[in-house]
């Protein structure tokens, strides 16, 4: 079956940065055969080897080119013009491509506009078999302005050809999770509130916003982190296991997470780092939040009175997102050993940048005592991959190709996560803070485990 990846948006950052080189190493790895095309489409007014010379001074990776471009076609579209899209339809059509995915790399404005161009033109009709639609994160600035975009994708595509991208879920260490609660019979039999004594989830960055001031100045830390990828990341530690490994019932449980979920405004902690608001095309008056500390609880039987935490932000100390599961004290301890600390169980999903597990637990101390220490079991991903896991994007971009839409959020995911932000909205300002350090001190004094922070 012959395959064409059409691009809208394909002059942008994200092209440049993530779509063209994960396209390339899948077709470097023979992934994606000689029956494929690239329809690289943006508005701009230039020759395909403009777009190509334009693509070489943007692209970070080293790129064979001459072989790279025969997969790539370079089309004019103006998007308000319905014979743009029907041209470029009827040119595929004629080559026999019978296997169309289109990818909006675009703001989430442009959507329901490049849809209906879509859906007019006969590129995509309702109910097609090997025809889908992708859409990038964020899919909508709130709850209201995300119904609003899928009632209108509605019109036209089905949701199985509906394709809403979350990168995170590409991550070698997020398609891990389910491996290592299902695969492991010591871990699945105590994941619940009798072992677990909280959960900790967190997305530090040490930059700042850099060159995306504008967009996330509307934005901000609850919508741009935790909405997506962070609740993303906790139904999959949450869910109970599906029936089976399908798409559809991996969703239902996550949303049954998200149904489940609430969180506590007073425990709740917004910042905004000092010097933001001097940043460019950011509100100088700006009251957006760059970092959030939020607790969730999960009223089901599972996971009753475990404390879920949430932590993300930007110009922190490191760069780390991790996973970390504090299993409870043993309350024999002391009396079978009673000279020995206390040392604590604890799993740490390692997601980015190192990617891994980890497992501390207790052993006897070297010498003639029983005195006990922890050890520390550390399974690293990349390391073993030797540095050359995929990118999240590559292993998207499979999915896409292959029709499996697993790694890809399900529109009552994306609603229910919506509404759990809306309910977590806040009239306070945030706290300027200048340091990661005045951020810990507050927390401390909220009685936050602060050590995996």
């Amino acid at each position: 079956m012959k395959k064409a990846l059409v691009i809208f948006g394909s002059t942008g950052n994200l092209m440049y940065k993530k779509l063209i080189p994960a396209i390339y190493h899948l077709i470097q790895q023979g992934h994606i055969g000689e029956d494929f095309m690239v329809y690289a489409v943006a508005r701009r007014n230039q020759s395909f080897d403009d777009y190509i010379e334009e693509a070489k001074n943007q692209v970070k990776i080293s790129i064979d080119w001459t072989h790279f471009k025969q997969y790539i076609n370079y089309r004019v579209l103006n998007v308000d013009n319905i014979d743009d899209y029907r041209r470029l339809n009827d040119e595929i059509v004629n080559k026999s491509y019978n296997d169309v995915s289109i990818y909006l790399a675009t703001p989430p404005t442009l959507f329901p506009l490049i849809s209906k161009g879509i859906s007019q033109s006969g590129f995509i009709n309702k109910g097609e078999k090997h025809k889908r639609i992708v859409f990038e994160k964020p899919f909508g600035e709130d709850l209201e302005s995300a119904q609003s975009i899928n009632k209108e994708l509605w019109k036209y595509f089905d949701e199985t050809q509906i394709y809403r991208i979350d990168h995170y879920l590409g991550k070698e260490m997020i398609q891990n999770i389910l491996v290592v609660r299902f695969a492991n019979i010591i871990f699945e039999q105590s994941w619940d509130y009798r072992s677990i004594q909280a959960i900790t989830i967190l997305a530090k960055e040490e930059e700042g916003v850099l060159s995306r001031g504008g967009y996330y100045d509307k934005i901000g830390a609850l919508k741009d982190m935790l909405q997506s990828h962070l609740l993303q990341m906790a139904a999959l530690i949450l869910m109970d296991k599906p029936k089976e490994m399908t798409s559809d019932l991996i969703k239902d449980e996550k949303v049954k997470i998200f149904q489940s979920m609430t969180f506590d405004q007073k425990d709740m902690l917004l910042g905004q780092y000092k010097g933001y608001t001097d940043s460019e095309k950011v509100d100088r008056n700006s009251s957006t939040e760059t970092f959030v500390y939020a607790k969730a609880y999960v009223q089901n039987q599972r996971w009753h009175n475990v404390p879920i935490h949430f932590l993300t932000g930007k110009k922190l100390n490191e760069k780390r997102s991790e996973i970390i599961i504090h299993f409870k004290d043993n309350h024999d301890l002391n009396l079978l050993f009673p000279q020995s600390s206390k040392v604590e169980n604890k799993l740490v999903i390692k997601v980015s940048p190192k990617e891994g597990v980890e497992f501390k637990f207790n052993v006897k101390e070297p010498g003639l005592t029983n005195n006990i220490h922890p050890a520390i079991l550390d399974y690293c991903h990349n390391c073993k991959a030797l540095e050359n896991t995929p990118e999240a994007y590559e292993r998207l971009f499979m999915e896409l190709l292959n029709d499996q839409p697993t790694l890809f959020t399900r529109w009552d995911e994306i609603e229910k996560t919506w509404e759990l932000v809306k309910s977590m909205k806040s009239n306070s300002q945030p706290i300027v803070y200048n340091s990661y350090e005045d951020l810990l001190n507050i927390l401390e004094k909220k009685e936050v485990l602060i050590d995996d922070l």
